[in-house]
């Protein structure tokens, strides 16, 4: 597929920005619900501080591997011609709720302050045990905002428990899915679902990809998602021109009588490659990543995970992407396969469970405390720090509950996130008004 974007002109998205700014939902009246008494402020985390990424905190080497073509060949010559995104949202026949049909309590979860334009919630068996995670859309894959003709948006689920840390699944648990959205219609969202998985015995058979998807981004015809696996892969890689069909109705994932099955899901993510992380008990793991195109090259920004009781500082990375049509959708590396860091940095900011890098800004989606209560979202540089506040003891604790992944669709303006079951979106403007 050709990556249009940076040949069309931007008229549309000037458009639809202004579009989307005269036709914000109220959606603050059941997010606004929650007491100022249950939070209170939080201290502030000060300014990033720059760290050496040669050595050191700010040193993360990822090393590139392949899944050998012939892995993937051999897979596709036994589960058929693979199929493209348009094919997959042909049959997303699911429907999103709009906002004011959703239930209160999950709406509780919204921002308060500054309050959702756009808003819509998952239902139905497909996300019973089950738990949101990362999203990514196409303003993420093509700087035009769509994918071929369509706008998608890609929302992504773990087995397992509601709520529970970033650490990584129960045992038994934690397959990883998406949810393809057709974004066409605004007013009408529709989804079907794709499972992620791993090829294995020389592309024979595909393993179910177990791990918390709590970061992933959506560039050019890649997909790159965090994991968790307990081995030293980072991110998996997913090419977007490599779906598969499940052929089987089955509870299973993997070769089955009869075909192959993909537990539930219509279709397969088969991986391409992954990044792999350097030696040692001690290093670092990417947990949330998000794509900033203010930067040339375009490039993937990565936090890790600290719990809220952790005694050290969080780690931020910045990684160039490749601007060889060779290696699209792919991080920059050098001669010896390796992606290096080309900045970093560390925040007092803990439970980070979303990062968003535009322009000098760096967008930090802090968890809420308690449950049932309200995450902090931090603007930090440089020079300082600062956050939306609400309530009239001008708490912090403003933004969404269940906090999730941070995506900046660039030809709207919009930022888009999820929190439990409801997938939601608001102008960065709007954000960086309600900053103090």
């Amino acid at each position: 597929m050709k990556h249009r974007g940076r040949h069309r002109r931007r008229r549309r998205g000037r458009a639809l920005r202004a579009t989307l700014a005269g036709t914000a939902l109220a959606l603050t009246a059941a997010a606004t619900l929650i007491s100022a008494s249950q939070a209170t402020v939080a201290d502030a985390p000060g300014a990033l501080e720059p760290v050496s990424t040669s050595d050191g905190a700010g040193r993360l080497p990822l090393a590139e591997h392949r899944v050998p073509g012939r892995w993937l060949d051999r897979l596709a010559s036994e589960m058929g011609r693979p199929v493209g995104v348009g094919t997959v949202l042909d049959s997303a026949d699911v429907p999103l709720r709009q906002a004011a049909d959703c239930p209160a309590p999950e709406k509780h979860s919204l921002p308060v302050e500054p309050a959702a334009t756009r808003a819509y919630c998952f239902g139905g068996s497909g996300t019973r045990g089950w738990r949101a995670g990362a999203v990514t859309t196409s303003g993420d894959a093509d700087d035009d905002g769509r994918w071929g003709a369509n706008r998608v948006i890609l929302s992504g689920w773990t087995r397992g428990a509601e709520g529970g840390s970033l650490d990584g699944p129960a045992p038994g648990q934690g397959l990883a899915k998406v949810a393809f959205v057709d974004a066409n219609d605004p007013g009408a969202l529709r989804y079907t679902w794709a499972l992620l998985a791993v090829p294995v015995d020389g592309g024979r058979d595909y393993r179910g990809l177990v791990s918390p998807l709590s970061g992933m981004v959506w560039y050019q015809d890649k997909l790159l998602v965090t994991t968790r696996e307990g081995d030293r892969d980072a991110l998996y890689v997913y090419d977007m021109d490599r779906i598969q069909r499940a052929t089987v109705e089955s509870d299973a994932v993997g070769r089955v009588r009869g075909g192959w099955a993909a537990h539930g899901s219509r279709f397969v993510l088969p991986a391409v490659g992954s990044y792999t992380l350097p030696g040692g008990d001690d290093a670092a793991r990417p947990a949330t990543v998000s794509l900033d195109r203010s930067t040339s090259p375009d490039s993937l920004v990565a936090s890790e995970w600290v719990p809220a009781d952790g005694d050290r500082p969080t780690r931020l990375w910045r990684y160039a992407l490749s601007r060889d049509p060779a290696r699209s959708g792919l991080l920059a590396t050098d001669s010896s396969g390796d992606a290096d860091p080309v900045e970093a940095y560390e925040t007092k900011t803990t439970d980070v469970r979303g990062v968003l890098a535009h322009r000098t800004g760096w967008y930090l989606d802090r968890a809420s405390g308690s449950p049932g209560g309200h995450g902090t979202l931090w603007r930090q540089d440089t020079d300082g720090a600062r956050a939306t506040e609400c309530g009239t003891d001008e708490t912090r604790h403003c933004w969404s509950g269940r906090s999730g992944s941070l995506s900046y669709w660039e030809e709207t303006g919009e930022v888009w996130s999820q929190s439990g079951r409801m997938l939601f979106a608001l102008p960065l403007t709007s954000i960086d008004r309600a900053l103090r």
